[in-house]
């Protein structure tokens, strides 16, 4: 027979086995997750990217998967392991493509200097000198010729420019074509004058 003292110790075990496995069951609430182990996660991928900015985005992209994936963890006591070593495996993907990254930057930059090498200064030379001789080959095209080759050049349509420079729409064609004819006049005698 069960005394009092007995059946009072036995509704304490009962209660607290209840209590236990009601905590068990209880999920996990996705705030209550991020507030405590947000700086927990961030030391751990500044721990291996080395730079805050991109220990935060680890950290986001981390909170990410556990808002994504809160139903498959069950045990509360498991969530900072989980959270811990995901951050370290998306700071080493991120350090590793980073790596990636910069080592391509470094190729095309190796790539693009070996072939320009040769003349690069050369070519830069010419260029500039091609466009001095354009501005003054347009800067001897009288005007509103010159203003409708440039903006025909800049691809406007001959209504858009005859609106924008208060010219008539059927005159804008042969304005265009006498300033082109002008311009391999004015382009050639400066290209002379230059050599």
């Amino acid at each position: 027979m069960l005394k009092m003292g007995d059946s009072t110790e036995i509704f304490v075990d009962r209660m607290s086995e209840r209590t236990a496995t009601a905590s068990a069951r209880q999920t996990i609430e996705f705030d209550e997750a991020f507030t405590l182990h947000h700086r927990t996660v961030f030391r751990a991928a500044r721990s291996i990217v080395h730079d805050s900015g991109l220990a935060e985005d680890v950290t986001q992209e981390v909170f990410i998967r556990l808002y994504k994936h809160m139903d498959s963890i069950k045990d509360e006591e498991m969530l900072r392991p989980w959270l811990i070593r995901v951050a370290l495996n998306l700071a080493k993907n991120t350090v590793r493509g980073n790596i990636r990254a910069n080592t391509r930057d470094e190729n095309y930059v190796k790539e693009y200097v070996a072939g320009n090498s040769e003349g690069s200064v050369e070519s830069e030379f010419e260029q500039q000198v091609e466009v001095s001789e354009i501005n003054r080959a347009l800067g001897r095209i009288r005007e509103p010729l010159r203003s409708c080759l440039v903006l025909k050049q800049q691809g406007l349509s001959y209504r858009e420019i005859a609106e924008s420079l208060s010219l008539n729409e059927s005159s804008i064609g042969t304005f265009v074509a006498r300033a082109r004819q002008e311009f391999l006049k004015f382009y050639g005698k400066t290209r002379r004058e230059v050599l």
